[in-house]
C-alpha cells in the first residue's frame, strides 16, 4: 500500500478511534487443546462454543467428536473459504445495512435464530443492528448465502478499497475462525488514533492469504 492511499484507507477506520487500547502481549507457549490439553501443531482445527461465540482450539480427535453434530455446546468450524466472484450488493444495499465501517461479516446464529452482524474494531468484535429486510433483499439476489452453515460460517465482506475507488470489493464465506482472526489483527496491530501503516498492512496481507487459498465460486447471482 502506498502513501498516497494510505490516509484514504485510514479514513475508513474513523468511526472506530474512540475504540483504541493499548494491545496486550501474546504468548508464544505452544498452543494445547482446550478440552484435553493435548499439544497441538501451528495448523489445527477450531470449535466454536456458540452460545458464546467463543473460538477453542482443538486437536484432531475431540474435533471429530463434534463434526457434523445440530445439538451441541460446541461445533467444529468450517476449513471451507469461498470466493464469491459475481456477488451482487449495490453501494445503497451496503448503507442500508448500517455498517459504520466498511468491513463486516454476517453469520446465522442457531441459538437466536437470526442473522448477526460485526464488524472489527480496535476493542474487538463490534455488533452492529442488522435490519432484516435490508439483509434480505441481498440474501434474495445471492444464492450462495442460503448455504451458509450456522455458527461456523459467515459472510465476509471487504468494501474499504471499494469505498475509495481503487480496488474491488471483495466478498465472502469464510470461517468464522477467520473473521475473528481478522478481529484480532486489527486489536493487536492498531497504533493512535487511525491504526498506523502497520495495520493496514496486516489487513492486506489477511485479505490477500483468504483469496490464495479460497477456491472461487461463480454463477450464484440470481438474474
Amino acid at each position: 500500500m502506498n502513501e498516497e492511499t494510505l490516509p484514504a484507507f485510514e479514513q475508513a477506520f474513523g468511526a472506530l478511534r474512540q475504540f483504541t487500547r493499548a494491545r496486550r502481549p501474546t504468548s508464544r507457549a505452544t498452543e494445547h487443546c482446550e478440552l484435553c490439553s493435548a499439544g497441538l501443531a501451528q495448523e489445527h482445527p477450531h470449535l466454536v462454543e456458540i452460545t458464546s461465540r467463543q473460538i477453542l482450539c482443538a486437536c484432531d480427535a475431540c474435533a471429530m467428536l463434534f463434526d457434523g453434530m445440530e445439538r451441541s455446546k460446541y461445533k467444529r468450524v468450517s476449513r471451507q473459504a469461498q470466493y464469491l466472484s459475481d456477488f451482487e450488493m449495490t453501494d445503497g444495499q451496503w448503507e442500508n445495512l448500517l455498517i459504520p465501517i466498511n468491513m463486516a461479516f454476517f453469520f446465522r446464529s442457531s441459538i437466536e435464530g437470526r442473522v448477526i452482524a460485526l464488524y472489527p474494531s480496535p476493542a474487538g468484535a463490534v455488533e452492529s443492528l442488522l435490519p432484516l429486510e435490508a439483509w434480505n433483499e441481498i440474501a434474495e439476489s445471492n444464492r450462495a448465502l442460503s448455504r451458509l452453515l450456522p455458527d461456523v460460517e459467515a459472510l465476509l465482506v471487504n468494501r474499504v478499497g471499494h469505498a475509495h475507488g481503487i480496488a474491488r470489493a471483495e466478498y465472502y464465506i469464510a470461517p468464522i475462525d477467520e473473521c475473528y482472526k481478522l478481529v484480532g489483527l486489527i486489536r493487536s496491530n492498531w497504533r493512535g488514533l487511525s491504526g498506523g501503516s502497520e495495520v493496514w498492512t496486516e489487513i492486506g496481507r489477511f485479505f490477500s492469504d483468504l483469496r490464495l487459498k479460497a477456491y472461487v465460486v461463480s454463477g450464484e447471482a440470481n438474474a
